[in-house]
This record gives structure tokens, C-alpha cells and sequence, in this order.
């Protein structure tokens, strides 16, 4: 198995892990609210009904589904190319703790000020893994 493939699967796991902490987050706070599902979609936005709390894993799980995408495809990216470093491959590994622990915070205490610092971080190693899979491409053209 190709050394890249570990990070993304470990990144999909998390993702599926918050999709199921979510449902059964929603779920069990509208069970024990008696909140009817459909009341809520038909006439107010759920928002508007699941306080904060109840509501961070699906903010959560967006997150999981807008930068990670840039994640995966380098990581394709590099797998077709066959150009994965040492050094890639740790800040793949990097990118996959650091997006664990937003959302360990944002699916548990939530302050922002730690939610965003590991946000800034971890898309700082984005951005780094960008770059060299550019310098990778560049290279292996020429």
C-alpha cells in the first residue's frame, strides 16, 4: 500500500466518525427535546432550533468537507505521479493529527481562539504540501 494512502483513510475515518457523532448528537437532543424533524425543516432553520453545542460537529463535519479536499487530491495527486517524500508523507501525517484535534475542540469546548490556531496550522502544512508537490511536478517534467 502506497504511503499516502494511510493519511487520507485516516482523514475519510475521522470525517465518517463526525458524521456519526453528529447524527447521534442531533438525534438524541430532538428525541429528548421532542422536536419533530419536520417542524423543523418546514418552518424554521435548525439552527435556529440546536443550540451551539449540538451544532458543532455539523460545523465540523463542513470543515471536514471544504480544505480536506485539497488534501486528497495532492495526495492523488502525488500517488499517480509517484512522487511522494519523506517529507510529504510527514506533513500528510501532520495535517491528519492537526485535523483531529479541531475537531476534538470544536466538537467538544469549542473556544475559538484554540479551534483557529490549529485551523491556521494545519492549513500552514497544506499550503507547504502544495508547494512541494509543485516542486515535485516541476522537477520530474524537466
Amino acid at each position: 500500500m502506497h504511503s499516502l494512502v494511510m493519511p487520507m483513510l485516516s482523514l475519510m475515518s475521522l470525517t465518517a466518525f463526525v458524521w456519526v457523532w453528529m447524527y447521534i448528537t442531533r438525534i438524541g437532543y430532538m428525541q429528548k427535546n421532542h422536536i419533530d424533524p419536520q417542524a423543523v425543516f418546514s418552518r424554521v432553520r435548525l439552527l435556529q432550533v440546536l443550540p451551539d453545542e449540538i451544532q458543532a460537529p455539523a460545523n465540523n463535519l463542513n470543515n471536514l468537507l471544504e480544505l480536506p479536499v485539497i488534501f486528497y487530491g495532492l495526495c492523488l495527486l502525488n500517488l499517480i505521479q509517484q512522487t511522494t517524500s519523506d517529507s510529504l508523507l510527514n506533513l500528510a501525517w501532520l495535517y491528519v493529527v492537526l485535523r483531529v484535534i479541531h475537531s476534538l475542540i470544536q466538537c467538544s469546548y469549542n473556544k475559538v481562539i484554540h479551534r483557529f490556531t490549529v485551523y491556521f496550522l494545519s492549513s500552514i502544512v497544506l499550503w507547504l504540501m502544495l508547494a512541494i508537490s509543485i516542486q515535485q511536478a516541476l522537477s520530474s517534467s524537466s
